[in-house]
Formats: C-alpha cells, structure tokens, sequence
C-alpha cells in the first residue's frame, strides 16, 4: 500500500478538519496510479474550497467498490458546503440529504469525525434542519423573539417563543429557548415545565437537562438538580458541555468527583493485516494476579482483521451489517471478561492487584460496561453507545453516582 501523508483539511460550520488521505491497493480498469492521482486531486480542490469543481471528480471515485470513507467524508462535505448556493428550498434540502448519505457512507466504511457526526444529527430525513421549523408561522414567531430577549425584554421574547413552541409542537429549539427565557425570568417552575417538554422531544440531547439542573439549584433542589446533571451526561457523554454543569455543581458544593482507576497494563497494537502487537507491562509476582491481563491483548487478538483483509468471526458475529473492522464494546468487554475468567480459575492469585479487584467489582454489580463506554470509549466503541443508552440509562446512571460522585469508588 502507498502511503500519502496528505491532509484534506476544509471547514464545516466554522470549525476545521483534518482527513487523512492514504490511498488505498485498487484492482480496478484504472490503474491504482491513475486512481491516485484523481483522489490526490479531490483532495486538493476541497482543500482549496473549489467544491463546485470536487463534486463531479469525487462522485466517480465514490462509485468504485474499492472507495474508501475519505472519499465519502470529503463528497459530503463538498454538498454540504454548496448548499449556500443553493436559494430553492427543495434543491436545498436534496444537497444536504446527498450530503448526509455520503457521511452515512463513510461512517460504515469506518470513518467518522465528531464533528460531522453533529452536523449529521442535525439533518432531517427530508434534508431539513432540525434547528428551524418548516412551520413558516412558528419560524417567524421564533425568529421574532430574539431581539426582545437579546434587550432582556424577557416577557416579549417568551411570549413569541412560546407561540412558535405551540405552532410546532414537535420542535426542540423552541421548546428549549421558552425554558431559558422563564429561566432568566426566574420563573423556575414554568423553565422546568417547557424543559420537560423539550426532553420528551428528544431525550438524547443534553441541553435540556442542564438547563432544568441550573434552575433547579437556584431554587434549592440541589438533589434533583444532580439527578438532572447526570441525565445530561448520559445523553451526550461525549459532548463537554453534558459535563460542565456537574463540574461546576461539584466545585461549589465542595464535591470531588472521579472515575474508577483502573490501569490496564498491556499495550496492544494491530496493523489491520492479521499482525498484532501485544506487550505487558507487568512485575514478575505471581500472587497478584497481574499475569492474567495476558488474556486483554490474546482475546483481542482474535478480534482482528486476519491478513487478507477478513473479518473475524467474533466480530461479525456480533455486528453482522458491519463490513469494515473496528474496536467496539463488544471486543473490550470480551477482553476484560477473559481477564476475570482467568482470575478466577488462577489457584495462585492470593492478593490480587487493586486494579484487579475494581475490574470485579465493577463486572459483579453489572456496572463494567458504563466504566468502558466512559472511561475507555475510542472511536470505534463510541459508536456502541447510541445502542446501549437505549435500554440502559438507569445503570448508567447508577455508575456516574455510585462511582463518579464517589470519588471513582476507589
């Protein structure tokens, strides 16, 4: 394979980003050259912002089986940037459905940007924008209130909010901005009412919940409040701002907060060839356990892409419409059962590692996946989050207060 250390940097909703452009092994009637050549081009006319001129250049290559996910990262972004142009609302919402297929595409090829991933959340599957209304009435009635509130004519603003919110009764935003206008009212009661509103709207959104957590401390239910905190964090754990009311809450109120520390001492590597690189980090006692995180990098071993480019049985097992490897919950918490497996036959271990212990621990109270979608989420077992939040909000809220709010229960 031919390494390019290119980057295709281009900008989305005014923040940069960076794609790799490696090119890949091509056995098509272009030659692997020629195929190159035309990747390096697309890549140098996004990164110029000739996206006009990218469009048709990057639709070929998309149509080769043997396209990666950059080609399909840097198409969506050229729709995505074109839809400025565009002034007929049909044709605007065609160009931004085009572009949220190209990034569904890249995203199954394995290649994701959180970034991107927030833009695609904000598409409708019409091409709309989940942030506007295609109620033209609630539209204008939104748009109406933001010069009242902006001169804290709060009364005004929250009047013109609350009418786009019962025109469109479907739309988070308006739902949202009626609360904080109550809220910077003080009208704590009425924020919390709409806010709740916005929640059922969409409960995997953390914006909501921190904003009924705020009002609720300043009205002295700093019990709910935390409860409301930690709803946000599992909405969006990997969004900042679900943090950032909790650290604050918690700096106040004099609370440390933390998560479980738990060092796993094996440093794992593969080459996406069927060659991995597994190297511990351990002593040489034999009562402490330590010689079973062995077992980490051997389970995970059998979890990769072999040599010619096949995934494993474990992993298509377990994600049977995925065709392109990643690491996910699934193989982690593989990993860290056959450590504990290997524990618990172990008739050597007679003081096991405190990093051992807590692993247990947390795997006996069902709580081991919460500490690894929080703790230990790359990007590939981020992906497993969506899925796993659904059915299981309460125990991850069990861990953020059993362990997280308990100084990480150590």
């Amino acid at each position: 394979m031919r390494k390019n250390t290119r980057w295709l940097k281009a900008v989305l909703a005014a923040a940069a980003f960076l794609f790799i452009a490696s090119a890949p092994t091509l056995l098509l009637a272009q030659t692997p050259a020629e195929f190159a050549a035309e990747r390096d081009r697309a890549i140098k006319l996004v990164n110029a912002g000739s996206f006009a001129e990218a469009i048709p250049l990057l639709e070929k290559l998309s149509t080769s089986k043997e396209a990666d996910g950059q080609i399909f990262l840097g198409l969506g972004l050229a729709y995505w940037r074109m839809q400025d142009t565009i002034k007929d609302r049909a044709a605007w919402k065609q160009i931004r459905l085009k572009a949220r297929t190209a990034w569904l595409k890249a995203k199954e090829l394995g290649a994701s940007i959180p970034e991107i991933e927030l833009t695609l959340a904000s598409i409708k599957e019409d091409g709309g924008d989940k942030t506007q209304s295609d109620n033209l009435l609630a539209q204008s009635s939104f748009d109406e209130a933001l010069q009242p509130f902006v001169a804290r004519d709060y009364k005004k603003a929250v009047e013109a909010y609350e009418k786009a919110a019962t025109l469109d009764p479907k739309w988070y935003e308006a739902a949202l901005y009626t609360g904080n206008t109550y809220y910077a009212m003080k009208e704590f009661e009425k924020a919390g009412i709409w806010f709740a509103k916005a929640i059922a709207i969409d409960p995997d959104r953390e914006t909501s919940y921190r904003y009924w957590a705020d009002s609720l401390v300043l009205s002295g239910k700093e019990k709910e409040a935390v409860d409301k905190y930690l709803d946000a964090i599992v909405a969006e754990p990997y969004n900042s701002a679900a943090w950032r009311g909790l650290i604050q809450f918690a700096q106040r109120s004099g609370i440390k907060i933390a998560h479980p520390k738990i060092d796993i001492p094996v440093n794992f590597s593969t080459s996406g060839k069927g060659e991995t690189n597994i190297t511990l980090g351990i002593g040489d006692k034999s009562d402490d356990g330590s010689f079973v995180w062995t077992m980490y990098g051997i389970s995970r071993a059998v979890w990769q892409t072999d040599k010619d480019g096949k995934l494993s049985k474990e992993f298509s097992k377990a994600y049977p419409k995925e065709k392109v490897y990643r690491h996910s919950l699934a193989e982690e918490m593989d990993a860290l059962h056959m450590v504990l497996t290997s524990l618990k036959a172990s008739k050597d271990v007679k003081k096991p590692t405190p990093a051992l212990v807590l692993l247990k621990k947390l795997n006996d109270e069902g709580l081991l996946e919460p500490y690894v979608l929080f703790v230990r989420a790359d990007a590939g077992i981020k992906q497993d989050y969506p899925v796993y939040r659904q059915n299981n909000r309460e125990k991850l809220k069990r861990y953020l207060t059993e362990y997280v709010m308990k100084n990480g229960g150590n």
